[in-house]
Parts: C-alpha cells; sequence; structure tokens
C-alpha cells in the first residue's frame, strides 16, 4: 500500500514538499508464478517442454523428466531429488511432501503458496535438473553439450 500526502505551503513562495510512504506487512513474500518457472526451466541447457499426460501438465525434461507442474493452478512443482535430501526438506519445509503420482522416494511436491522463498526453490529446481545431467550417458552428455 502507498500513502501520498503533500504537505501544505511552505513559508516560503513555491515551496512544496511531497511525502510517500510506503506500508509492507513483513515477511513479505514474493510467490514464484508459472511464467517465471517456464522460463527458468526453458533456459536451462537441453530443457524441452512437453504436455505428456494431458493438456494441463507441463512437463520439462533433458532427455529424463526433471521438473513438472500443473499450468492451470500451479499450486505446486514437482522436482526430482536426491532421496535423502528429499526426505530432509520434508522434514524442513512444511510445503514440501512426498512427489505427487510420482516416485515418493525421487520426487517432492514443493508449494508454490508462497510459504518457502522463491530463492529455495529455484536452487531445488536447479538441483533436479543437475540429478538428470548427472544420470545422462556419456553419449547423451556430449550431444547435449553440442547444442549448446
Amino acid at each position: 500500500m502507498i500513502d501520498h500526502a503533500k504537505s501544505k505551503r511552505d513559508q516560503s513562495p513555491g515551496f512544496d514538499v511531497t511525502i510517500c510512504v510506503v506500508t509492507l506487512s513483513f515477511p513479505y513474500i514474493w510467490r514464484v508464478n508459472i511464467e517465471e518457472f517456464r522460463n527458468y526451466c526453458l533456459a536451462k541447457p537441453g530443457t524441452t517442454e512437453h504436455f505428456p499426460f494431458d493438456d494441463n501438465v507441463l512437463v520439462f525434461k533433458v532427455v529424463k523428466m526433471y521438473a513438472l507442474a500443473d499450468v492451470r493452478d500451479f499450486e505446486s512443482i514437482n522436482l526430482k531429488c536426491d532421496p535423502e535430501y528429499a526426505i530432509e526438506l520434508r522434514e524442513k519445509y512444511q510445503g514440501v511432501i512426498p512427489g505427487y503420482h510420482m516416485s515418493k522416494k525421487h520426487w517432492n511436491t514443493v508449494s508454490t503458496d508462497g510459504s518457502i522463498p522463491d530463492k529455495e526453490i529455484y536452487q531445488w529446481i536447479d538441483d533436479s535438473y543437475d540429478l538428470i545431467i548427472s544420470s545422462l550417458t556419456k553419449k547423451e552428455r556430449q550431444i547435449l553439450e553440442n547444442n549448446r
């Protein structure tokens, strides 16, 4: 909310003061949105997007899937995760649960309701992407490098 108030005229002619007060409720939470998520994933080398399941679930992959989300309501993102780290994240964040409709061991569903800082979500997207890259064969990685 921004409040603007103009002061009364000072004794000196032509002297006005404008005061601008910005009021934010803290903690103020920026919430990742579908466009930012999509652009972030597509900026990763070799990433392609698909709708393999239906018209609502957008999948990002580099040979293999590393992220997906429902574009209709965008309430969460599914991300691939190291199994031990996946458990750690679930214990630390209420907005991280075992992967919905995915292998609960290797996937987390991450809420996009603003309860988890965007910085964390983007790091987990990076981690998911890196997990897939590290699982590619030497030939697949070489093809990816050649296409950059």
